[in-house]
């Protein structure tokens, strides 16, 4: 037996390929940053250091040698001050300096210099030495000048080094840049190349499975879905069809039963409803008031249940293709007209007025008059049911163009108690009822069943809006007559 990858390890593979790219494109941006890092420390806490030290001590060199030469001229003490001042801030800088020189190529020319004033200027109190009498350790011009250069020297080379690590960083930058596009940019790739197949993978047996269940919900019955892979996905359209064949099956034997019991009842029914009808025109002798009454109650009950047997036969023969349409010409006020009129004893029993609105003019339709008002008389019974008394029903007859198409749409309002936005969906399938009023109205479910299966016989469309507490509006479409269009 192949086995198939299934949807948690697909899920698992894509993500740790992501993981994987990111986590390494991380750790290379990681190692630059930290060479970056490295590489600026040095710069600021060093190099920079030196250079800033390095100036000083040009500027102390200056001071040492002024102070020198203006000492000579005005032999005044506070200059000796000036030129221990000076000394002391060169000797601090440069110590610094042999500090952070490290192994570079100006730490020779560090070197020479530290020599140097070792030799020239040795550490001693110059104040101290000129207060008893002693002579003053001045450096001489030219040293100092040397002192300066390798300085400069050093400096220079310094901030070469400078230079040359900004271009180092300057480098590293880029190519953690470069490093940082590369790994996002096959992070992206391989995420939405992971994201398109496995939405290939998931959208196309989920389409079939919306498919199946829309059909289910619209017909109440659907036809073996596809199955597009070995996975999860398709585990459920597996299951899925097994539940549609089973439905199938149990809504088989359901017609059959029901065919088969319509059939045995009504030749029995037929003779109790003609027996009735004898003891009612006193055939078999003369009756009572209170036997009249009841054998009325018997026979409005056998007509109730002789109604019922042919809604039961007609589901059958729709079922089987046994529904016949006969289409002519017809007139569309004619029918709403002749539906009212039907039932209007009803109505003004329940005390519930009935009112037509009809559109002048209206072009005709092609249709099975008898079927049509067949669909009528239901929209307009259950008005009248679902209505309460004092309550009204309109029907309403009217041209429409819908998508340059012309229709003609019948549409039957009542004051009833409204069905459930969730319910409305279903009240089209054959036996549902709505559960809030299945325990309070008379029916088995098949009129608008019975209904929807006609008009779309005629190639029209049923429909209903319906708010609760606010009544509802039954229609149906026809196509009207193409000549009569225009």
């Amino acid at each position: 037996m192949q086995i198939r990858p299934g949807i948690i390890v697909k899920l698992f593979l894509w993500y740790s390929a992501v993981l994987i790219i990111s986590c390494g494109t991380i750790l290379v941006l990681f190692a630059n940053m930290q060479r970056i890092m490295k590489v600026s420390d040095e710069i600021v806490n060093k190099k920079y250091r030196i250079s800033s030290n390095s100036k000083r001590m040009i500027d102390s060199l200056l001071t040492m040698e002024e102070s020198e030469k203006k000492y000579g001229v005005l032999k005044r003490s506070e200059y000796i001050g000036y030129f221990v001042s000076a000394q002391k801030e060169y000797q601090r800088n440069l110590a610094e300096i042999m500090l952070l020189r490290g192994e570079t190529e100006a730490a020779k020319t560090w070197d020479e210099l530290d020599q140097s004033y070792q030799t020239h200027l040795p550490e001693m109190d110059v104040t101290q030495q000129s207060e008893e009498g002693a002579q003053v350790p001045w450096i001489d011009e030219s040293v100092i000048n040397d002192w300066m250069e390798k300085i400069t020297s050093a400096r220079t080379t310094n901030e070469q080094e400078v230079e040359t690590s900004m271009v180092g960083l300057h480098h590293r930058g880029q190519m953690a840049v470069q490093w940082g596009l590369v790994g996002a940019g096959v992070s992206i790739l391989v995420g939405l190349n992971g994201i398109f197949f496995l939405t290939l993978s998931m959208n196309r047996p989920l389409r079939e499975l919306r498919r199946g269940i829309r059909s289910i919900s619209h017909d109440g019955i659907s036809e073996p879905i596809r199955i597009f892979s070995k996975d999860e996905f398709g585990e459920l359209a597996r299951a899925f069809n097994e539940m549609a064949a089973r439905l199938r099956e149990e809504d088989r034997i359901r017609s059959d039963f029901i065919s088969m019991l319509s059939h045995e009842i009504r030749t029995p029914l037929t003779s109790i409803r003609e027996s009735v009808n004898l003891i009612a025109e006193e055939v078999m002798g003369t009756i009572n008031e209170r036997q009249r009454r009841f054998l009325e109650i018997a026979s409005l009950e056998l007509e109730r249940i002789s109604n019922l047997l042919n809604h039961l036969m007609q589901v059958s023969r729709i079922e089987v293709g046994a529904l016949k349409i006969m289409p002519h010409p017809m007139d569309a006020g004619e029918l709403a007209e002749g539906s009212i009129y039907r039932l209007l004893p009803a109505a003004e029993a329940k005390g519930v007025s009935m009112l037509a609105q009809v559109e002048e003019g209206l072009p005709q339709a092609m249709g099975d008059y008898d079927n049509l008002q067949q669909v009528l008389l239901n929209l307009l019974g259950n008005a009248i049911k679902f209505s309460t008394s004092g309550g009204e029903v309109a029907v309403r007859v009217e041209a429409l163009s819908i998508e340059g198409k012309n229709w003609i749409q019948f549409s039957v309002k009542d004051g009833g108690p409204g069905i459930p936005e969730d319910e409305q969906s279903f009240i089209f399938h054959k036996y549902y009822r709505v559960p809030g009023i299945r325990d309070q109205v008379d029916g088995v479910g098949l009129g608008l069943s019975i209904s929807k299966q006609i008009v779309e016989a005629h190639g029209g469309t049923i429909w209903v809006d319906s708010r609760m507490g606010q009544g509802s509006v039954f229609g149906f479409r026809l196509p009207v007559i193409a000549e009569d269009r225009g």
